[in-house]
């Protein structure tokens, strides 16, 4: 159950992408602020994710590195 899960998070940041895309363009000038914070939260939840997956694969490449070494 916790594998599907996952599937329902991964398309969380590009929605609220979407949505303060869509919101941004559809309203008028004085209610646009409120949809560049849930905008900037799907950029940051992304970027975030993306810098830590390559700093745990140099991490990784690391290990294997320091292993071949010491053979």
């Amino acid at each position: 159950m916790k594998f599907e899960n996952y599937y329902i998070f991964s398309f969380i940041a590009p929605l609220m992408i979407l949505l303060s895309t869509i919101g941004f363009i559809s309203r008028k000038d004085s209610k646009k602020v409120f949809y560049l914070p849930i905008g900037l939260m799907g950029i940051f939840i992304i970027s975030e994710k993306e810098l830590s997956r390559g700093l745990k694969r140099k991490k990784i490449l690391n290990k294997i590195k320091t292993c071949k070494q010491i053979k």
